[in-house]
């Protein structure tokens, strides 16, 4: 259980040293930092005492975590658009980073049928600027190019998708994130191949995570802020496929993945330029309904309804991630399981009003995170 009276020990003090110091004191370049995963890794990075760039479109709504947690004045930050190369390039000039995380998307599925092109050119073309504006600043030591677990061509297969697995989508948006895997492995081959590593100094990955969760994010079609909104105007939740079935995982794990792959890479960039898969364990694949019924014991009230009809908008029923290279290559796996999982989701969503700055709210889950993943040496 987590209790919320604690206080964590000693954060500031012992965030740098995880991941073996690597990150402090390092440039670090997260695109789409004002989104919910990248506020939260870049939160994480301040921590490890890294010098943190975000550039990203301005965030949507006064309740983001990147806005509740005051980070533009804890970060230096630039609205850009992804899809402008000029600036894109220009940002990367000016700032000369040496790791760059690359977030920046279009992260809805639903909103993909209504916006193809838009999805396609954010998605597609701004992975693409992002590694192009990599090729000309020779300060980058290494990319880490996040795409999704949907780049996969989903077949609703019992077991979970391997990295050299087909990559396809049938919406717009897995689509599009499956073009982003290709584009990266077109420029990893091309300009970033690791046999010439001593010529160009950089190296590549991409990484595919399951359906993230946590504290701070709001947008819409997503089912936990579907689901927090309704519990606060004290509605009944409304579910479309509550016998859907999803690799679901808290925030921090894919990003301790992610943070633990860039170290690996910085010392053997050679060794882990690839593609990497970064989900929760098995026991975490559960359906729509059972979150949404563990959400709704952890906060303490609240319903859910299915909806009836359908919009037209095709969503897969299973879909669950193989993370074995992961555990065995780079000794990470999950810690959190999905009852820890969804308390500490909805610790957030209960107490983000009692804070004046919810970056020490985060500090406080990101520090119950680390303590656990250091007693289960997970990563």
């Amino acid at each position: 259980m987590i209790n919320q009276a604690s206080k964590p020990l000693s954060v500031k003090a012992s965030f740098p040293q995880l991941f073996s110091g690597i990150y402090c004191g390092k440039r670090v370049l997260v695109t789409g930092h004002t989104g919910f995963k990248g506020s939260w890794l870049s939160i994480w990075l301040r921590e490890l005492g890294a010098e943190v760039m975000g550039f990203a479109l301005p965030p949507e709504s006064e309740r983001d975590n990147y806005v509740l947690s005051g980070m533009d004045e804890k970060i230096r930050s630039i609205n850009c658009d992804i899809r402008d190369l000029k600036s894109v390039i220009d940002i990367f000039k000016d700032f000369q980073p040496e790791f760059v995380f690359h977030l920046a998307a279009q992260s809805v599925v639903r909103f993909s049928y209504e916006e193809p092109v838009e999805t396609f050119k954010t998605n597609l073309m701004g992975t693409v600027n992002v590694l192009e504006a990599i090729r000309k600043t020779g300060s980058v030591r290494v990319g880490v190019m996040i795409t999704s677990d949907k780049c996969y061509e989903n077949k609703e297969l019992t077991r979970g998708y391997k990295e050299t697995d087909q990559l396809g989508g049938y919406d717009p948006y897995s689509a599009s994130k499956a073009c982003c895997e290709l584009a990266i492995s077109s420029y990893r081959r091309s300009f970033f191949n690791p046999k010439d590593y001593e010529k160009h100094n950089s190296s590549i990955a991409s990484v595919r995570a399951g359906n993230v969760i946590g504290g701070g994010d709001w947008k819409r079609d997503r089912i936990i802020p579907d689901c927090i909104r309704a519990l606060e105007r004290e509605t009944p939740i409304i579910i479309r496929n509550p016998n859907s079935t999803r690799p679901w995982q808290h925030v921090l794990e894919p990003l301790s993945g992610y943070l633990l792959l860039g170290k690996l890479m910085l010392e053997e960039p050679v060794r882990y330029c690839d593609a990497w898969n970064f989900g929760p364990s098995a026991e975490s694949i559960i359906t729509v309904g059972e979150l949404t019924d563990l959400l709704i014991k952890h906060y303490g009230s609240g319903s859910w309804e299915k909806i009836t009809g359908s919009d037209g908008a095709y969503e897969s029923t299973l879909l669950a991630l193989d993370c074995s290279e992961a555990n065995k290559r780079l000794n990470w796996s999950p810690t959190l399981d999905i009852e820890e999982t969804v308390e500490l989701t909805v610790d957030w969503y209960k107490r983000y009003r009692d804070f004046k700055d919810c970056y020490e709210l985060a500090l406080e889950e990101i520090d119950i995170y680390v303590k656990k993943a250091l007693k289960r040496e997970t990563f």
